[in-house]
């Protein structure tokens, strides 16, 4: 095995335990892979915690899919990775997790494609929501082609996310980022809705990348990411307590009172 592939394994191992430590993935959730060559892909093997593989337990696939290399099983999840591979080769490494709050986004039927922080703009533009796809099948890799060309994080539709990247790392730190939006997003919701960026603002974040030495696939395009300008009509305001007479107003009509 060469030199460099063992650090490959070792990394591959040291962001699984990453993943499970986060509570990304439960039990056997989520896969991981690297491309060795245009026809030789270091990956997680199925029916294995994320989170205590060693580098023996990782496998190699072709660009089929078919197990070259490995005692293990492959994951029938692979055909995602390869899908991404093949429409991008600027990418060399991909990750899949479950994240529970941007998951929860997914599950919802929500995007994450609001210009609310200028670090996500940077790094993501925005995350689209594929649709479902069942988990093993073609159908999965069919829902997210539409967005892999322009988007390095996906959210799948009522399943998880997956983020691509130049290396392993920066995938993952994509998905922690990805992760971290979400969760911000769900606080500014909870406190009445956030209150996003104007275009010219996000315009100069696009244009910034090169500057912070950051490239990415993802143009400014209508409602990638959803800025101030794009949301229209005026925003309506209350206040606690009348919040609470709406309601109490709502319970009362719902119960017939």
């Amino acid at each position: 095995m060469a030199e460099n592939e063992r650090e490959l394994r070792q990394q591959i191992c040291e962001i699984g335990r990453l993943m499970y430590q986060k509570g990304w993935v439960a039990a056997n959730d989520g896969n991981l892979s690297i491309k060795l060559s245009e026809d030789r892909y270091l990956c997680t093997p199925t029916n294995i915690s994320k989170g205590m593989m060693t580098p023996d337990d990782l496998i190699i696939v072709d660009a089929k899919g078919t197990k070259v290399e490995g005692r293990r099983e492959r994951t029938s999840e692979i055909m995602m990775h390869l899908t991404i591979y093949g429409m991008r080769p600027d990418v060399g490494a991909v990750v899949h997790a479950h994240p529970p709050v941007s998951t929860g986004f997914a599950v919802s039927g929500r995007a994450l494609n609001q210009a609310i922080l200028p670090e996500v703009v940077v790094m993501l533009g925005c995350v689209p929501l594929a649709d479902y796809g069942l988990p093993g099948t073609p159908a999965l890799s069919d829902t997210i082609k539409p967005f892999v060309p322009k988007h390095d994080a996906i959210l799948l539709g009522n399943h998880g996310a997956v983020c691509a990247g130049q290396h392993i790392w920066q995938a993952y730190f994509r998905m922690e980022t990805l992760e971290h939006v979400a969760r911000i997003a769900l606080v500014a919701e909870m406190l009445g809705g956030p209150k996003l960026l104007p275009r010219a603002e996000v315009d100069k974040l696009f244009d910034a990348r090169g500057r912070y030495g950051i490239k990415s696939n993802t143009t400014m395009e209508p409602g990638c990411p959803i800025t101030a300008d794009d949301t229209g009509g005026e925003r309506i305001t209350v206040t606690r307590d009348e919040l609470i007479s709406l309601i109490e107003e709502a319970v009362s009509a719902r119960m017939g009172r």
